[in-house]
């Protein structure tokens, strides 16, 4: 730790607040991103992508934030939603305070996609075609419909930055919504793409950037990518992809002090100016 005498510099006052030899305040707002867990992938139509939410909390002097980072829905027949992340920014169990991103939308056989934070995609469907899940506003987008034919294909998953693709003419699977980028942890990730669809005899849905798994036909759907809350892949008749866990990220100016303690071993670094906690699993952190 530098230390200073004398008459100080600008450069040195403000090394001296990095080195915590200021005042050692902790902040007042932190920055956080908050993915839930993708859904997973169904029989033909590619799953939802997580919730995703981007904002600020205010803290003070001694206070705990609770954190609940969601795990990916699971392939199948019918797949399942993802489940929800959650920052508490009040005490551990209250509902007040809450930021809940939801977890992506699974899917159905044979009918319309499940609504979550993105929608799941719509599956085949001759009387109607199945149309996509709904997302919810502020966290994601609706999945992409399905063909009215049932020799045809299935609708992609909904992502975090735009819809899915519903299925095209022809045996064409339709492609997962694209994620939103972010730069939080000091890198630029996308988060957050919705599954492809299944193509029947054609093409597979490719899965949405950010963590998508791709779709299939008789082989193995792609799952979402882990700490992406990416949604699962469709196959016809192969292995449904799962969605992707989520992840909580936190920062605030490397100027204040380090946090007081944290649990569920986030992984911690400095960078760009920045203090950065980010949670693959659940835990909390005291400032």
């Amino acid at each position: 730790m530098a230390q200073y005498s004398g008459v100080w510099t600008l450069s040195q006052v403000a090394q001296a607040v990095k080195d915590n030899n200021w005042t050692g305040i902790p902040p007042q707002n932190v920055e956080f991103l908050i993915v839930a867990g993708g859904g997973g992938g169904g029989s033909e139509a590619g799953a939802g992508a997580g919730g995703l939410l981007a904002g600020f909390t205010g803290v003070t002097s001694g206070s705990q934030l609770w954190i609940t980072v969601g795990g990916g829905g699971a392939g199948g027949t019918s797949g399942a939603n993802g489940s929800n992340s959650v920052l508490l920014a009040t005490s551990s169990g209250a509902t007040t305070g809450n930021i809940v991103a939801s977890g992506g939308g699974g899917t159905t056989n044979n009918g319309v996609g499940v609504a979550g934070g993105s929608g799941g995609g719509g599956a085949t469907s001759t009387s109607p075609a199945g149309g996509g899940g709904g997302g919810i506003s502020g966290q994601g987008n609706a999945g992409g419909g399905g063909s009215s034919n049932a020799f045809n294909a299935a609708g992609g998953g909904g992502g975090a930055g735009t819809v899915g693709l519903a299925s095209s003419t022809g045996p064409v699977g339709g492609n997962g919504g694209a994620g939103i980028a972010s730069a939080i942890s000091g890198t630029v990730t996308t988060y957050a793409g919705g599954g492809g669809g299944s193509g029947y005899t054609g093409t597979q849905g490719a899965g949405g950037v950010g963590g998508g798994g791709a779709g299939s036909n008789s082989t193995t759907a792609g799952s979402g990518t882990a700490n992406t809350g990416g949604g699962g892949g469709g196959s016809w008749s192969g292995t449904r992809g799962s969605g992707g866990s989520g992840i909580v990220i936190l920062r605030y100016p490397d100027s204040f002090r380090a946090a007081l303690s944290t649990t569920g071993s986030p992984t911690v670094s400095v960078a760009g100016g920045f203090r950065i906690y980010s949670f693959t699993s659940s835990g909390s952190i005291t400032f």
